[in-house]
């Protein structure tokens, strides 16, 4: 019989490297692997998702609408007893492993070899990025590495060290099929181009009053700047800080909408410009567009790095999603995009986004209207249906 012939008959086991507040689990559905299980479901795949919580952060694994199966990960060597046991957990007929990891596309790839099931494998990151990139060298004395794989705390007792990702990138050719995010991830490591997608229905503007989401968040008194996600230095929020400065209109506000899980950077923003800087808790993704309702411009103003290059940001579709007028930079697929229906200006440019600030509000009914085209854009290219009809195509050639 050929499963495929029935979507019903077929499960989807998706495996997600890190499910807690500080990894996929820190946005719940609206983050990469959640979008993804969103578009399989809507096709009629069974699909369950199944991941891993650091054994360090047990207290902390968020609630998620859609439900998910996790297994503690310890450090090496306990982590084989890890990969074991989630394997047993495993039901799919095809296993979909997010983010090119060892706890993730390294589980994947030990459970074919033993079950001979298929292995797709999403990138939404280049994981090594984060650590320089091809620069990065692993070169330790002996002492050092007899410390490193000894010691409790060693730095190679951790299944996700840069050394164990870049071995895992070599191991990409196993998987039977590649979905990634960014042209630049498609280029680096092949594969078929699977945009993010958007619950348009989900974040529909004509659901919200942006005047009444405003009042109820006490953002009555300003005009918004609005980043809808976490705080890091390659997120260019410094510059639209600096171009704040430049501007010095005392309604102007950024508002952070969640803060940063994985260091205070965002507490040092506010130390420096805290009087610009409204700083909102993290909310589930269902109240999410009655937030970005309450923005006049959604800004995502990244900075030309290999990190930022190889990112698809999710709050370019927030924006869009919500119709909202987006200022953003020239970097990585950011112009693809948005198209003609947001504002780019060059990255580390605090002058032209500033300028771009004051034009917007200055012309608000047309900047509005751009906004209009951006949703239309996002439900065309960067819908959760444009994700399933691609992802229809790519489970159907296995």
């Amino acid at each position: 019989m050929n499963l495929l012939k029935d979507n019903r008959t077929v499960k989807i086991s998706l495996i997600v490297s890190d499910l807690s507040s500080t990894g996929s689990g820190r946005w719940g559905g609206a983050v990469r692997p959640f979008l993804i299980y969103k578009a399989l479901k809507q096709l009629n795949y069974d699909v369950e998702i199944l991941g891993f919580v650091p054994s360090d952060n047990l207290e902390d694994i968020p609630v998620s609408e859609i439900p998910t199966s996790y297994i503690n990960a310890y450090k090496y060597p306990k982590f084989l007893v890890s990969i074991n046991t989630l394997m047993k957990h495993i039901s799919g007929d095809i296993v979909y492993a997010s983010k090119l990891k060892p706890t993730s596309f390294g589980t994947a790839l030990i459970h074919k070899f033993k079950t001979r099931c298929p292995v797709l494998l999403d990138i939404d990151d280049w994981e090594l990025s984060w650590y320089g990139g091809d620069k990065w060298r692993y070169r330790p004395g002996l002492k050092q590495l007899a410390r490193d794989l000894l010691k409790p705390d060693g730095a190679l007792r951790n299944p996700d060290h840069p050394l164990y990702l870049k071995w895992i990138e070599g191991l990409v050719s196993q998987a039977d099929e590649i979905t990634t995010h960014t042209h630049f991830m498609q280029e680096r490591f092949g594969g078929v181009y699977l945009p993010q997608g958007k619950d348009t229905a989900l974040f529909n503007p004509s659901q919200y009053d942006p005047q009444k989401s405003r009042a109820k968040y006490g953002l009555s008194d300003y005009r918004i700047l609005m980043f809808p996600g976490a705080p890091r230095p390659y997120k260019g929020l410094e510059d639209v800080l600096m171009a704040l400065d430049r501007l010095n209109e005392s309604d102007l506000r950024l508002v952070i909408v969640g803060g940063s899980p994985y260091d205070d950077y965002d507490n040092q923003l506010i130390e420096q410009w805290g009087r610009w800087i409204i700083k909102l808790p993290k909310f589930p993704v269902s109240i999410m567009p009655e937030v970005v309702a309450a923005a006049h411009i959604v800004v995502v103003p990244q900075r030309d790095t290999p990190a930022a290059r190889a990112q698809f940001p999710l709050k370019l579709t927030d924006g869009m999603a919500m119709a909202k007028p987006i200022v953003s930079t020239c970097v990585g697929d950011i112009p693809e995009i948005l198209g003609d229906t947001g504002y780019l200006v060059d990255p580390s440019s605090p002058e032209q986004i500033a300028t771009q600030i004051q034009w917007i509000f200055r012309n608000f009914e047309e900047a509005s209207a751009k906004g209009i085209r951006a949703r239309e854009r996002c439900i065309n290219y960067y819908s959760i249906d444009r994700m399933a009809t691609l992802l229809s195509q790519i489970i159907s050639n296995l």
